[in-house]
């Protein structure tokens, strides 16, 4: 098999907690690289107000991954305020060149600071861990990576740390951002809550553990409409101006006007409005059905170095999981964090409107997974918005 051709060879799996049993995860080959980027102080930015923007240029990496790999299946993942990835070693230089143009671009355009780190998977092997992947269908169109190894977590405390650091471009050139968008209003909790849920192993927690936990914790989430997804089966509302305007604008001027830019975000968004208002296509889009696309490529869920959900919840469910998750981790088996906040915010990837592969990451719009991992990390575990 090709180097190249190791991710998209993997078969997808459709069953979510299938991916809770041993075996379901593949180790990335070895020469392989693994790069992440994520804000600093993005907390700070939170309580700024500014999540949407945190969340857009967190996804931002993944966007710019897209475009530069031209076609070649790689894995990625969200994470809220960054992202992780692993491309062939054939697109090591590729992959420092995006993240180093992320970073200058991040700062000129935000001022914001946006670390980042490459390494090969050698090296996190030769600390004791790994990086295994699988594929998530979450649709018959598109499909999410799932990681587990803990080699990613230690990439990440490695790159807050300062090591692997891959410095910012001395040249600010905006990297190829195309179809990376923010339009969509946040979604109001229909249910009691958008309760955002990070929970991770222990090191040297017994073998089995953790699939144990994570299976009782999707067994409640199971219980839910929809298994608490937490954007509507029609999609997301849409009202124009969108609140991303200015936001799209911005990431996508490279040296131009901001105002020009903006316009042109406008009236393609007037467009959407009017497509989207009517009950029949438009010029070959059927904004009916890409809602409803929207909805189901949405990852609401996933694996990341452990288990990662975005659940519209009554307080009983925040209850039993809470219940679960605290005697998991009195045990010492479990580190957790819960994060409840009025909405979730969708940011979006559409190559095309006109295909169905395009693919949105779905995260609580007062912090979500950020605020969750920061009451991890500092040994709390439930944080209301």
């Amino acid at each position: 098999m090709a180097q190249d051709d190791f991710y998209k060879n993997l078969s997808p799996s459709k069953d979510f907690a299938a991916l809770t049993r041993s075996g379901a995860f593949t180790p990335l080959p070895r020469d392989w690289m693994v790069g992440c980027c994520d804000i600093v102080n993005s907390s700070e930015l939170i309580a700024k107000g500014r999540y949407k923007t945190v969340n857009t240029i967190g996804a931002s990496a993944i966007a710019a991954m897209i475009n530069a790999m031209r076609g070649t299946s790689f894995p990625y993942i969200f994470g809220g305020d960054g992202a992780s990835f692993a491309v062939p070693p054939e697109f090591a230089d590729t992959a420092r060149d995006v993240l180093s143009r992320l970073r200058s671009w991040a700062s000129a355009e935000f001022d914001i600071d946006l670390r980042a780190a490459l390494l090969p998977v050698s090296w996190i092997r030769a600390e004791g861990l790994d990086v295994t992947v699988a594929r998530y269908a979450v649709s018959d169109a598109a499909d999410y990576a799932m990681f587990s190894g803990g080699g990613l977590t230690w990439a990440e405390q490695q790159m807050k740390a300062g090591g692997f650091q891959v410095a910012p471009a001395e040249l600010p050139d905006p990297p190829d951002l195309t179809g990376l968008s923010c339009r969509w209003n946040t979604i109001p909790a229909r249910n009691g809550m958008i309760l955002s849920v990070v929970v991770q192993p222990v090191p040297g927690a017994p073998s089995g553990s953790f699939e144990r936990i994570t299976s009782e914790v999707l067994a409640v989430a199971e219980q839910l409409q929809r298994s608490g997804h937490p954007v509507p089966a029609e999609g997301p509302d849409f009202s124009f101006p969108p609140p991303g305007i200015d936001l799209e604008a911005r990431i996508f001027r490279g040296q131009g006007s901001v105002i020009w830019k903006k316009l042109q975000v406008f009236l393609i968004s007037a467009f959407a409005a009017f497509a989207l208002s009517r009950k029949k296509p438009l010029a070959g889009f059927d904004a009916s059905h890409y809602r409803h696309m929207l909805a189901a490529n949405a990852d609401y869920r996933k694996f990341d170095d452990g288990l990662k959900l975005t659940l519209d919840c009554p307080e009983e469910v925040r209850a039993a999981l809470a219940d679960i998750l605290e005697r998991a981790a009195a045990a010492r088996l479990v580190r957790y964090g819960l994060h409840q906040q009025d909405e979730a915010l969708v940011t979006c990837i559409v190559p095309s409107v006109m295909r169905d592969d395009h693919v949105h990451f779905v995260d609580g719009a007062a912090g979500g997974y950020t605020q969750a991992a920061l009451q991890m990390s500092a040994g709390m575990t439930s944080t209301v918005a």
